[in-house]
Order: C-alpha cells, then structure tokens, then sequence
C-alpha cells in the first residue's frame, strides 16, 4: 500500500507537502507546532480541507465521496483525548469520535484483549498514549496515524511496520526521528 501526498496545501498552512509512505515502514512527520503535525493526520483521515494538490492511496485520490472509504483503512492514535465539553479553537475528534465510524464499529475490542495489547506496547499502561495506541492497532486496519508517540513505544511501532502496516507519526522527538525510515519535514 502506498500513501501519497502531491504537494498539498492546506488552510491555513504557508507551505505544502509532498511525501510517499509505504507499507512496511514507519514515517515520522516533524516540524512546526504539535497542531500542525496533528492537522496533517487530519488530512490524511479527510477531516482537513485540501485547497491545492492530493492525497491518495494505491493511486486513488482522496475526495470528500471517498473519505470515509479511505478512514475505513486507517486507525488513528490521538495524543490525547478531548474532556466533554472542552471548548477551544481547534481541537481534534475525540476517541468516541473516531470509533463512532461505521467502519470501526464492528471490531471485538474487550478489556482483556486491550490490556494485553496494553502490554505490548512496552510503555506504561496508565499513560492515556498507551491505551489509544493499543485500541488503535486492535482496529487492525493497514494504515496507522499516531499523533506524538511515547518514546518507548517505537519498537512496538516498528514492529506494526515490519508487519505490513504503512505506519504515520508525529514527533519531535530525536529517539522517534532515529528509528523512523522516512522523516518528512513540516
């Protein structure tokens, strides 16, 4: 699976994006603000608009018919999840949000499964990263988006990667940038 970004502009931003992901890999998204690195994943989801360029998948492009085709092959791992009621001037999809798709609604997901999951990870479970991360891996879709990462979750990341996921993070972070196979600069 290959996961393309043609010099995309998006609103707001100054500047576009190109970059080619693939599956197998792990590419990290660095640069600019945590909200900017966030509304990139946004994009890729469909929930940002695209003013110049595309995105596609396999050579499919993403339109506003196609998007929730295109989240049906995405799990996304937020950094952290929206408090009920919070109002600010951008804040992403809470968790509920992203399950509510028609395509996640159907998955198995009980707390046994995702405490083992939890374990995996590698990373300590109490950690509100940890437990996005696992519930988005037991999605068990083929691209996964992570938004800012736990350090020490990269080996369990790579590990998705090496399996056949095309995998998407962002961070700032040097251990995350050392271990990506592909860094895109915002």
């Amino acid at each position: 699976m290959i996961l393309e970004l043609n010099e995309v502009l998006l609103k707001d931003e100054r500047q576009t994006l190109s970059m080619i992901a693939k599956s197998g890999e792990l590419t990290c998204l660095t640069g600019g603000t945590p909200d900017q690195r966030c509304r990139w994943l946004y994009a890729l989801l469909g929930f940002e608009t695209v003013l110049h360029g595309y995105i596609s998948i396999d050579g499919e492009p993403l339109t506003a018919s196609l998007s929730p085709v295109f989240r049906g092959l995405m799990a996304y791992a937020p950094a952290r999840l929206c408090k009920m009621g919070e109002v600010v001037s951008y804040e992403p999809p809470s968790v509920q949000d992203v399950f509510s798709l028609q395509a996640n609604r159907e998955q198995p997901i009980s707390n046994g499964i995702l405490a083992e999951e939890m374990r995996h990870v590698g990373v300590d479970g109490n950690d509100p990263r940890t437990q996005l991360l696992a519930v988005a891996v037991l999605l068990g879709k083929p691209i996964l988006l992570v938004d800012n990462p736990h350090e020490q979750s990269m080996g369990y990341l790579l590990r998705q990667a090496r399996s056949g996921k095309l995998v998407v993070v962002t961070s700032v972070s040097p251990a995350i940038l050392k271990s990506a196979d592909q860094i895109v600069e915002l």
